[in-house]
């Protein structure tokens, strides 16, 4: 059966069916492959979207926007100082405005529950720029990033180091169950991502093949890994326990010595703003097997999927 997306949510990805997120990375391959051949679209012509955003953003507010522009769309910036969200207005009612404004509405911010009220008000499609507890696009971006380096990636070993509770390495546990992927997730018992997430994502990768685990020692995560991935130590709102997570993660930093012990193929992933001398060496960062720009590329391509496959013209 044809994969139909138009009008759906992205919230976290534990929803979509893994037909439907391979829909999304092929479809996110031909648009990448088609503004390299700068040609320049209208799927979206008529489209407009809005970007809220209460955290600060590089890559998930340019690679909107570029989206939209490169398939005739207009997206519109809302910063926190813009709109009255949660404080003069509540939730709700701003994405019943909202929703009859714009076609779309992305969402970047603290708390999960935001974004899936603004989804259940809004009557359009909301996406999920990044919350405390899911970064699903950067998932998409890192999974594409792999599937270029390797081809399939069903039975590939992706190795998380460092905050394993945060939002990136909840969604690449989510997406990697969906995959069937082997995701290991290397840290410190106080830093291990939520049970209820782990038996869930264990559940659904036992259906498609998928092994995940957590474990202390980083040394024995990334043996015969393909993919090693590592995060800031300190989540935005968090700079206040970085003192703290530097003492606890210092073991956890990638470096040569780490990275020597992966596949000889291995790649090293980070979503990016990285601090170079915590979690990552300059010298992973800035070697052969270093893909983090690509990767950073691949938030465009996989987001304007998302947006082309859930309002586009297609």
């Amino acid at each position: 059966m044809p994969v139909n997306l138009r009008g759906r949510h992205l919230l976290w990805l534990k929803d979509y069916k893994p037909e439907e997120i391979r829909y999304l990375l092929n479809l996110a391959v031909a648009l990448k492959a088609k503004k390299r051949a700068g040609i320049r679209g209208n799927l979206l012509a008529g489209k407009n979207i809005a970007l809220i955003f209460e955290k600060p953003s590089t890559r998930t507010r340019c690679a909107f926007t570029v989206a939209c522009l490169d398939e005739g769309g207009h997206a519109e910036y809302l910063g926190k100082s813009d709109i009255q969200l949660g404080h003069k207005e509540d939730v709700k009612d701003t994405a019943r405005v909202l929703g009859r404004m714009f076609d779309g509405i992305q969402f970047r911010g603290f708390k999960q529950s935001v974004v899936e009220e603004l989804a259940m008000y809004a009557g359009v499609p909301v996406w999920n720029g990044l919350t405390d507890s899911y970064h699903p696009t950067q998932a998409l971006a890192d999974v594409m990033t792999m599937q270029e380096c390797f081809g399939d990636v069903k039975g590939l070993k992706l190795v998380y180091v460092g905050d394993g509770r945060n939002n990136v390495a909840n969604s690449l546990m989510v997406i990697s169950s969906k995959l069937g992927m082997h995701y290991v997730i290397a840290a410190p018992k106080e830093l291990y991502p939520s049970q209820e997430l782990l038996d869930e994502c264990r559940a659904e990768g036992a259906r498609h093949g998928a092994i995940i685990e957590v474990i202390e020692d980083p040394h024995e995560a990334v043996r015969g890994a393909q993919a090693v991935y590592t995060d800031v130590w300190a989540s935005m709102g968090e700079e206040e326990k970085l003192a703290e997570r530097i003492k606890l993660l210092k073991p956890y930093q990638v470096n040569r010595t780490l990275m020597d012990l992966a596949d000889k193929e291995a790649i090293f992933l980070h979503c990016l703003p990285a601090v170079k001398g915590n979690e990552v060496t300059e010298e992973v960062f800035e070697s052969a097997q270093s893909k983090v720009f690509e990767e950073a590329e691949n938030r465009l391509h996989t987001i304007k999927a998302v947006i082309v496959a859930t309002i586009g013209n297609l």
